[in-house]
C-alpha cells in the first residue's frame, strides 16, 4: 500500500470511529433555524450568524485561520483556511441558509429538532445542505487530527443566500476568495456532478396602447380610416399571448438543436413563471391597474426562468434570445416602433454554467474514492443550480458531491446518516489526492 493510500485509510478509519462527530454537528446545525430572510423573516428564524458562530470555534480548534464578513447586511460568510500552495489549493463549500418550513401541520417531526430515526436525521436543512457542510468540516477535522500537513491551501467556505441566488458565494468571488479547485457538498446521492447548466432570470415588458374595451372592434377588425376614427388601442396581453407561443417555439428549436451528454435532453427550457397584465406601468415595473377588464391593457410583463447548457455561455445565450425577440418585433407594425424590452438578471439572479471536464483530477478522485467504500458513483450533470456556478464563472473547476436524502424544499426533510459519514470519508480522501501531503 502506498503512503497516499495508507494516509487515506487512516483518515477514513478515524471518521468511522468518530462518526458521532459529523452526525452531532449536523444535528446541531439543523437545530439553529437559518431561514433565508428573503423568503421569510421572523423572530428566531433567521439565525445565520449563530450557525457561523457554532462552526467558527470548531475550525479554530483544528488550526484553521478564520474570518467572517457580511456578504449581505447582517448575513455573514465564514471562511476557514490553512496555508499551502496555490497550485493545489482547494475550497470545500456549503451554504447554511435554508428555505422556509411551510405549514407545520404537514411535518411529522419538529423541523428544527434534528430527530434521528431509522438511519435518518430529520430537519430543515439536513440534506440541503447542513449535512454537506458538516461532512466537509469532519473531513478537515480528521486531516488535522491525523497530524497531516497538506501541500495545497485548504479552505472551507460556509456561505449564506444560496437559496435566493448565491449572494454569499458571489461576495466571496468578488473578494477574490478563490482556489484552483472546489467541491460543493450539495446532495448528490453519492454521485459526482461536474456539470451544471447556466440560469438566467429575465423580465420581458410588452407595451401597448390602452383604450375603452367597447372600442375593441376598432382595434381588431378592419375599419374605414375616416378623419373622425378613434385611434385604435393595442392590447398588450394579446401580444403577450402571441409572444408566449413564439417563446415556446424558440425553446423547442434550441432543445432539438443540441444537448449535453451529462444532462437529460430538453433540460434547457424557458419557464414563464409569472405574468401581469393591465394598464399604467408603475415604478416597480408592473402595471398599476390589473382589475378592470373594461380597459384594453397597455402593458404585459412576463418573468422568465431560462436554462442553458453547460457548454454555452451566458453572453451567447443572451444574444440569441435578444435576436429572437428582435425578429418577433420586426414582424409587427406596432412592435417595430415599440419594441419589447428585456431586463436581464431579474432580482440580481444569474448563474454561470459549470462544465468541468469529466477527467479532471477532482472528478476522477471523487469517483474512485466513492467506489472504494460503497456503490460506484455515476458522473452526471446537476439539474438545478448551486453556488459552484459562481466559482466556475471565476474560473474555478470542481464538482458537486454530497450525501443522500429527501424532502429538500418540502416536508420531513432528512439526510441519510450512512451517506453523511461516507461523504466525509470521500471528501477527506479527495482532499489528500488533490492537495497532496508534505513529507
Amino acid at each position: 500500500m502506498s503512503d497516499n493510500e495508507t494516509t487515506v485509510k487512516a483518515l477514513q478509519d478515524f471518521i468511522e470511529k468518530d462518526r458521532d462527530f459529523v452526525i452531532n454537528l449536523t444535528r446541531d446545525l439543523v437545530r439553529i433555524p437559518s431561514v433565508n430572510p428573503k423568503f421569510e423573516a421572523g423572530d428566531g428564524l433567521n439565525r445565520e450568524r449563530d450557525v457561523q458562530a457554532l462552526l467558527e470555534p470548531i475550525l479554530k480548534d483544528e488550526g484553521f485561520a478564520t474570518e467572517q464578513f457580511d456578504a449581505l447586511p447582517g448575513r455573514p460568510n465564514l471562511i476557514g483556511e490553512k496555508p499551502g500552495s496555490e497550485e493545489k489549493s482547494l475550497i470545500l463549500c456549503g451554504h447554511i441558509d435554508v428555505v422556509p418550513v411551510g405549514a407545520l401541520k404537514d411535518w411529522t417531526v419538529d423541523p428544527f429538532g434534528g430527530e434521528i430515526r431509522d438511519g435518518r436525521l430529520y430537519g430543515r436543512g439536513s440534506i440541503d445542505m447542513k449535512g454537506g457542510v458538516a461532512a466537509c468540516v469532519a473531513a478537515m477535522r480528521a486531516i488535522n487530527r491525523a497530524g497531516i500537513t497538506l501541500d495545497g491551501r485548504l479552505a472551507l467556505h460556509s456561505v449564506v443566500d444560496e437559496e435566493a441566488g448565491g449572494g454569499g458565494a458571489i461576495a466571496n468571488v468578488q473578494r477574490g476568495k478563490l482556489a484552483e479547485g472546489i467541491i460543493v457538498a450539495e446532495p448528490s446521492w453519492g454521485d459526482v456532478f461536474p456539470a451544471e447548466g447556466g440560469l438566467e432570470w429575465a423580465r420581458v415588458t410588452i407595451r401597448g396602447r390602452n383604450g375603452h374595451s367597447a372600442f375593441r372592434f376598432n382595434e381588431v377588425y378592419p375599419q374605414q380610416h375616416t378623419k373622425d376614427r378613434l385611434v385604435p388601442a393595442v392590447n398588450a396581453i394579446d401580444i403577450a399571448a402571441r409572444f408566449i407561443a413564439a417563446v415556446h417555439q424558440f425553446e423547442r428549436n434550441r432543445v432539438q438543436a443540441r444537448s449535453h451528454p451529462l444532462l437529460p435532453a430538453g433540460m434547457n427550457t424557458i419557464n414563464i413563471g409569472a405574468m401581469w397584465g393591465g394598464t399604467a406601468l408603475g415604478e416597480n415595473g408592473l402595471p398599476t391597474v390589473m382589475t378592470n377588464p373594461a380597459i384594453i391593457p397597455d402593458v404585459a410583463v412576463l418573468d422568465l426562468d431560462m436554462k442553458f447548457l453547460p457548454d454555452e455561455t451566458s453572453a451567447q445565450y443572451r444574444r440569441d434570445f435578444e435576436a429572437f425577440v428582435d425578429h418577433f418585433c420586426q414582424m409587427d407594425d406596432w412592435l417595430r416602433k415599440n419594441p419589447i424590452r428585456i431586463d436581464w438578471e431579474l432580482g440580481g439572479l444569474h448563474f454561470p454554467p459549470v462544465n468541468t471536464p469529466v477527467d479532471h483530477p477532482i472528478v476522477t478522485s471523487l469517483v474512485k474514492r466513492k467506489g472504494e467504500i460503497g456503490k460506484a458513483a455515476e458522473v452526471k450533470g446537476f439539474i438545478a443550480v448551486a453556488d459552484i456556478a459562481h466559482y466556475a464563472g471565476a474560473g474555478v473547476n470542481g464538482a458537486i458531491f454530497g450525501p443522500a436524502g429527501d424532502g429538500f424544499h418540502s416536508t420531513d426533510e432528512y439526510v441519510d446518516i450512512q451517506s453523511l459519514v461516507e461523504s466525509a470519508k470521500v471528501i477527506a480522501a479527495t482532499v489528500i489526492d488533490w492537495c497532496g501531503v508534505k513529507a
